[in-house]
């Protein structure tokens, strides 16, 4: 079972969450997009525990059923992301057109030397340095597009391993910049 991160939120978060909370209540899917928002202005894009909890609590909502909203959907993160992700869809459409040459190709541009028996598993991993986090789902919904590959919320249908290559040095001269 993955561990979630733990960061005390302070007077102005909760200020911030409870601003969110009541920009959503009565929406229908109010939960996601409480969720959604507080994740958008996490510098690191994910949920923090005592967000979680605090959401929970302000929502009225158990916190069993918050946490199965987050794992269920794959745009939640439980952990810090890097500044930049890569998130590629292993799906049997995209699978079957070539998104595992697509994985081992962001794997091994990005100095992630794992072995080859996980890349069919459910995988999130960041670099040292924070810049990249490199993802999989098990679809996107874009089965017509395969393979898919998603880089910083924005999909790119009949991927191949040239033109990712390209991106991510396009990805790595921008974070060079900052």
């Amino acid at each position: 079972m993955k561990t979630m991160t733990s960061e005390p939120l302070s007077s102005a978060e909760q200020e911030i969450l409870d601003g969110i909370v009541a920009s959503q209540r009565g929406h229908p899917g109010a939960l996601l997009g409480i969720l959604e928002k507080a994740q958008e202005r996490n510098l690191r894009k994910y949920l923090p525990r005592e967000t979680l909890e605090y959401i929970a609590a302000r929502t009225d909502t158990p916190l069993a059923r918050v946490y199965s909203v987050v794992t269920f959907y794959a745009l939640f993160n439980l952990e810090p992301q890097g500044k930049n992700t890569i998130c590629i869809c292993r799906g049997t459409a995209c699978h079957t057109r070539g998104s595992r040459g697509l994985l081992e190709t962001v794997m091994f541009k990005l100095g992630f030397h794992d072995s080859s028996d996980g890349m069919s598993d459910k995988i999130s991993m960041n670099t040292s340095d924070g810049k990249f986090t490199v993802r999989t789902v098990a679809c996107f919904g874009q089965c017509a597009l395969a393979p898919v590959v998603e880089v910083n919320h924005v999909v790119y249908g009949h991927m191949n391993e040239q033109t990712l290559e390209r991106e991510l040095d396009h990805l790595g001269r921008e974070s060079a910049k900052q």
